[in-house]
């Protein structure tokens, strides 16, 4: 287990996590990610601590608040100081038109109904868990603040953010002199690059660090499937809980991590997480879990570097088409405006 720099600020914490969305499964939505229960989630998270990854991922809106609920109750074994933990706001909890978004009085409910959840008197790191563009970024910005000296969050981040709406963001903390976000959650993997076009670049910019969900893209990449076995009954992908990708494009993946797990004897899955680490800005891998083998053979991707070579053949498969303007900015002024990692 590695330790790396929540973004720009002084914590560290282990570089990968224990994502707790599968934690509940009392909604249709999450049912398909996994319904771990209280002892399930005990489990799981001793592995973690008896490894020394220390830090959980949550957000209210898993499970309509029991993902949380069952983390709490799952950390009750654990002091307070030992463990590292990180949840959300912003998505729908009710059909209350107020119960949606990062207003003021949105934040400062979701606050206190997430540390009466997670039985706790603080809490780690809060992200704003989605885009709202009908509260100002100042608003949003001074609540958190507000948190932040009263101890109730000790970091903020945001989650899902474009680069625009990221780089507003700390434009206005930084005219009003208020605190930044220290990183952004945000998807990306090799099957899903996109993250690299804009948030890597304004990620290194301006020193945000990255916390990466779905770092497998929902089990697609975690070696269920190739082209010669599609092992998906259970799985989230079997119950219809994985991300959309062309299926060509996948197996073209596959197959260049298949090659490279039989030149290694690493896991197709623990291959896919080390590529992702190699990254610029990455602080942590959010990654989920149901069965505790199935953890600790993903956590061993910790240690794991990959060598140039066989990050230049991931690149290579993993390589799509860029969207306009980025392709122009390749052709034209790359050695001006250089890709924050290599195109192959």
């Amino acid at each position: 287990m590695k330790y790396r720099y929540l973004g720009n600020s002084g914590q560290v914490i282990p570089n990968m996590m224990l994502g707790t969305a599968t934690f509940g499964g009392s909604t249709e939505l999450f049912k398909k990610w996994g319904s771990t229960q209280v002892d399930e989630a005990k489990a799981l998270i001793k592995v973690c601590m008896d490894l020394g990854f220390n830090a959980f991922d949550t957000a209210d809106c898993y499970s309509l608040g029991d993902s949380e609920i069952i983390l709490g109750q799952a950390l009750k074994d654990y002091k307070r100081s030992e463990v590292f933990i990180s949840t959300k706001t912003g998505m729908w909890m009710s059909d209350n038109p107020n119960d949606i978004g990062t207003s003021r009085s949105k934040i400062l409910q979701s606050v206190e109904a997430s540390l009466q959840r997670l039985q706790t008197d603080y809490i780690d790191l809060y992200h704003l868990h989605c885009y709202d563009a009908r509260t100002p970024h100042i608003e949003a910005l001074q609540t958190l603040n507000d948190l932040v000296k009263s101890g109730k969050i000790r970091y903020f981040g945001v989650s899902n953010y474009s680069g625009w709406h990221l780089m507003k963001m700390l434009s206005v903390a930084d005219a009003y002199n208020l605190q930044r976000p220290v990183v952004h959650q945000a998807y990306y993997s090799l099957g899903a690059r996109e993250f690299e076009n804009e948030l890597m670049p304004l990620g290194i910019e301006e020193k945000i660090g990255t916390l990466v969900w779905s770092p497998l893209s929902g089990s697609l990449l975690s070696g269920k499937i190739t082209r010669s076995k599609q092992n998906i009954d259970d799985s989230r992908l079997g119950r219809g809980g994985a991300w959309d990708m062309d299926r060509e494009h996948l197996l073209s993946i596959v197959d260049e991590l298949e090659s490279i797990s039989k030149e290694t004897s690493h896991s197709i899955a623990q291959i896919a997480l080390a590529w992702v680490l190699s990254r610029p800005t990455i602080s942590s891998l959010v990654i989920g879990a149901t069965k505790v083998e199935q953890l600790k053979e993903n956590l061993q991707a910790s240690e794991l570097q990959l060598d140039a070579e066989h990050i230049k053949r991931l690149d290579k498969a993993s390589q799509t088409k860029l969207a306009y303007p980025y392709w122009h900015q390749r052709f034209t002024v790359d050695n001006r405006d250089p890709y924050p990692v290599n195109l192959y």
